[in-house]
């Protein structure tokens, strides 16, 4: 990862469980050559992790303020930048 590679934790709010909302997150993040992971949450949130650059990183929170799978329906999407970086990979965690 170089200086311009940014990273941010989102909470995707809305039907984004039992959509292929995490599918399609994994998908749009190779497409853009985002790392990170998504993770379904209790409350029936998504929380996604995402690193890349700054205009990938635009794109990618773009496509998915969108909803990328038409089953899915994010209603708001809260994101932090974080220190944190993710190097390799995107994943679903559990």
């Amino acid at each position: 990862m170089n200086d311009k590679n940014k990273t941010v934790k989102m909470a995707a709010i809305g039907r984004v469980q039992g959509v292929g909302f995490r599918w399609s997150t994994i998908q749009i993040a190779e497409e853009l050559n985002i790392s990170g992971w998504v993770k379904n949450e209790p409350d029936g949130s998504v929380t996604i992790v995402a690193s890349g650059t700054t205009e990938s990183l635009d794109r990618f929170i773009a496509k998915i303020k969108n909803s990328p799978t038409p089953f899915a329906k994010v209603k708001s999407l809260h994101i932090n930048y974080i220190s944190k970086t993710v190097n390799k990979g995107f994943n679903v965690k559990y």
